[in-house]
């Protein structure tokens, strides 16, 4: 038995040492093709319009007779022949949907993609061209949702006609993004608005004072630094800070109305957001409606190209990726079946 044991022990450690050497290989073939001044990122384009003919087709096969699929089928091949030069695509062959996503997060990380896509946008667009931008974000930090505005407006400048379709949440730094363009749509229970600044510092001073803890804050330039988070702070620091905040709401409100001329600013800039049925009679938004279904009702007139710029990763990151999934979606899984219990104890 132990002799077996021994022969077992060493065939696993010759195993493990094989998969770690192919391993190994795969990761410097990996590494040398992307080292080769390869681009780090690639651009995807999907024609929205073929996607959808073909899952109606796949659903047509497969609610039809056996005996008629064949026929369909044929059908289907007459029906990609007829459309001759137009080729795959449905609608006018001239007149273009260019549709791009943006998810924001706290730092708005998704902006420099967003850029590299309109740009790309731009070189490619022509007259009577729009861009649909599906657009999901809770707001975040001032400068870097600026940023993502500026990008917005540089499709305005450029005169194509730019929608922004908002399914779920468009709010502060969101909404600055969204009132970038000429038409915002929403669905029916979207939250808009959230037009307002918040910042909140905690303070220790007190608890450190209690303990003969002195911490001394040293700066140059009277308003350096106004609030603290270990020193004292004072009523002069805390009034030039609240008078930062109302300058930047200013800028805020004032960015909104140029662009949303119409829109009765003083009475949405409070800090209040609403979901989509009370934005549209306070002139936050231009009509109700999902992204969805947008994009389907210009599919009848339109060729509709969802664009994405993707970054290349490597064989180690894609393993990474791989691996952080699987622990997200099994975490998931189980706050789902916890939520599950507790709605049938009840």
């Amino acid at each position: 038995m132990n002799e077996w044991l021994g022969e077992f022990g060493m065939f696993l450690a010759q195993w493990l040492v094989v998969v770690a050497v192919v391993a190994l290989l795969l990761v410097m073939v990996a590494r040398a093709r992307s080292g080769g001044g390869e681009e780090r990122s690639h651009i995807k384009l999907e024609e929205l319009n073929v996607r959808r003919r073909r899952r109606s087709r796949r659903l047509r096969l497969a609610a039809s007779e056996p005996s008629a699929r064949k026929r369909l089928a044929k059908a289907f091949r007459r029906d990609d022949k007829a459309r001759g030069k137009q080729g795959d695509a449905d609608g006018s062959p001239d007149s273009r949907v260019w549709v791009l996503d943006f998810h924001g997060d706290l730092k708005a990380s998704a902006t420099g993609r967003l850029s590299e896509e309109i740009s790309a946008v731009l070189d490619a667009a022509s007259e009577g061209d729009e861009v649909v931008v599906r657009l999901e974000s809770a707001g975040g930090l001032v400068h870097a949702y600026g940023h993502a505005a500026a990008e917005m407006d540089r499709l305005r400048q450029a005169g194509l006609s730019t929608t922004v379709c908002v399914d779920k949440v468009a709010a502060s730094g969101g909404y600055l993004m969204a009132c970038c363009a000429d038409r915002v749509r929403a669905a029916p229970f979207a939250v808009l608005g959230s037009i307002g600044v918040v910042a909140q510092l905690p303070n220790v001073h007190r608890l450190l004072k209690r303990h003969d803890i002195d911490v001394d804050v040293l700066t140059a330039g009277h308003y350096k630094r106004t609030l603290t988070v270990f020193g004292e702070n004072t009523e002069e620091g805390r009034e030039k800070f609240l008078a930062e905040l109302d300058t930047v709401h200013a800028l805020f409100k004032r960015y909104v109305a140029e662009r949303r001329p119409s829109l009765d600013i003083e009475a949405v800039a409070t800090g209040e957001a609403w979901h989509g049925t009370e934005a549209l009679p306070r002139g936050l938004i231009d009509e109700i409606g999902t992204s969805e279904a947008y994009l389907a009702e210009r599919m009848n007139d339109a060729r509709v190209i969802a664009l994405s710029i993707q970054p290349r990763r490597g064989l180690a990151e894609r393993l990474g990726l791989s691996v952080s999934r699987g622990i997200e979606r099994g975490v998931e899984r189980g706050m789902e079946a916890l939520d599950a219990s507790l709605w049938q104890k009840r």
